[in-house]
């Protein structure tokens, strides 16, 4: 199986994407919810406002689904920030979760998080650690304590070879550095400070994450015991088929035996629980979809529902259609996978 770091060249538009995964020999996942007599999905509250501000990372992780990196230019207007606000004042969304690229390198990160935290709404913000070391946020810590932000932090691996295979070159021992940093203000500690701080752990090859209790216990045994560092939980995630991970499962050969493990470890559990039932993904310029994944995708929302933020605080309609493709199949998979980690037992 080659590295997940060899990936030196321009990466397949979502059409090429969308194409590879019809390739395989599988049934769509549409099919699969109506042999299992689920129905549709559909969803008519949010729970959860995921807001991606933009692609630019001082990153570039060989799992990334974002494709998202240093050279990215694409990032969210201080006017569309503004527009997010507006949903959260009009509809009573208990959390905003921040994702990107890093986030908290586009100047309409503070702008949410303030005024998210004046609204009384729990903010996450998705932080991949080395970010908290950049000269340019020297404060950054010490600003998400202030406004008891949750941070979501991507690990791989408690080893350093886990994690620097998909992340890069020494950016465990950066990413204890800024673990060490947040906890001394208080993250994870478990004390009641409000401080919370999970960790997320993805596969680094192309097999379904573990079970997430057990890692979880490895993990703060590990980072505890060599490291100093605590945390509250971990979240497993599968690694989705599209953009690098794609890639790297086509280069490999591996595309259609990952999908057949996908399809075969089919959850009808996982189901009830996938994100995009209470979730609303915003993408930086605006664009609604319902989730992430179909995000960079380019999959909005459909089905008559509204699909920019103008439009839907236009009309106010949260009712939807969920918009389903093949990858969906990741979310259903053995225990389920989501950006809170497993969704069923």
């Amino acid at each position: 199986m080659s590295s997940l770091l060899s990936i030196h060249h321009p990466l397949a538009s979502t059409e090429e994407q969308h194409a590879a995964l019809k390739r395989v020999a599988i049934s769509d996942f549409d099919e699969t919810l109506e042999r299992h007599q689920l129905g549709r999905l559909e969803t008519d509250r949010i729970e959860v406002l995921q807001v991606n501000v933009g692609k630019l990372c001082n990153q570039t992780c060989a799992h990334c689904h974002v494709d998202a990196g240093p050279d990215r230019t694409e990032k969210m207007t201080r006017e569309t920030a503004e527009s997010v606000v507006e949903l959260l004042r009009r509809h009573p969304i208990p959390t905003l979760d921040i994702t990107g690229g890093a986030p908290e390198l586009n100047p309409a990160f503070r702008y949410l998080v303030e005024e998210a935290s004046a609204l009384g709404r729990k903010i996450i913000d998705r932080c991949n650690l080395t970010v908290l070391l950049l000269r340019s946020q020297r404060d950054l810590a010490e600003f998400l304590a202030e406004h008891k932000v949750e941070v979501v932090a991507s690990l791989p691996s408690f080893r350093s070879s886990g994690t620097d295979a998909q992340r890069g070159e020494g950016v465990f021992e950066k990413s204890i550095e800024a673990l060490r940093r947040l906890n001394a203000l208080g993250y994870g500690g478990g004390n009641g400070n409000g401080l919370a701080l999970n960790l997320v752990h993805n596969p680094v090859g192309a097999f379904l994450p573990g079970n997430q209790t057990s890692l979880e216990r490895d993990y703060k045994r590990e980072l505890e015991s060599r490291y100093g560092v605590v945390f509250n939980g971990l979240y497993t995630i599968t690694n989705m088929p599209i953009s690098r991970f794609l890639e790297f499962l086509e280069r490999s050969g591996n595309l259609e035996r990952y999908m057949e493990m996908l399809v075969n470890a089919f959850n009808p559990a996982a189901v009830a629980g996938v994100m995009c039932r209470t979730h609303l993904s915003v993408g930086w310029d605006g664009t609604l979809y319902d989730c992430d994944f179909n995000q960079m995708l380019d999959l909005p929302t459909g089905n008559g529902s509204p699909r920019t933020l103008s439009e839907l605080l236009e009309s106010g309609n949260l009712h939807r259609e969920i918009v389903t493709a093949r990858h969906c199949y990741g979310c259903t998979a053995g225990a389920g996978s989501s950006c809170g980690g497993t969704v069923a037992e």
